[in-house]
């Protein structure tokens, strides 16, 4: 647990600003990839190093549930971000962010629905009544 606390306190800024700064780039392709796959990698990849270095065991059920929920959270911090939210340098202060959160966390929530919905809907409208053929 203290190599977990070590790390994430020597690490979490760093990450988040690796975050911020692919948001800036020219893709937002790429740039979504980075915050929600690139630096949730590498932050997983150099915390089970870190805890082989100081042989701490990394059970693997344990690297499995950390990374799930690592997936999760990058997702909501990229939603997040993208609404401008948790950002430096942007006018609002850290305040202002934490009110709008509940209106976010349910928007995260019920993202995925509204997604599902709007595909099924738009895959019924390319297809013909079969009284037209």
């Amino acid at each position: 647990m203290l190599v977990e606390i070590a790390y994430v306190t020597l690490t979490a800024g760093v990450y988040a600003g690796l975050q911020q700064r692919a948001l800036g780039l020219r893709s937002r392709l790429l740039g979504n990839a980075i915050v929600a796959a690139g630096v949730p990698a590498l932050a997983q990849v150099l915390d089970w190093l870190a805890h082989r270095a100081v042989g701490a065991a990394v059970p693997a059920r344990a690297t499995i549930a950390v990374s799930l929920f690592t997936g999760v959270s990058a997702l909501f911090h990229l939603f997040v971000m993208r609404r401008g939210v948790f950002l430096t340098g942007r006018g609002c202060s850290l305040l202002d962010d934490f009110r709008r959160i509940p209106r976010l966390v349910a928007a995260f929530v019920v993202a995925p629905v509204v997604l599902s919905i709007s595909y099924v809907a738009g895959t019924q409208r390319g297809v013909e009544p079969e009284a037209t053929l």
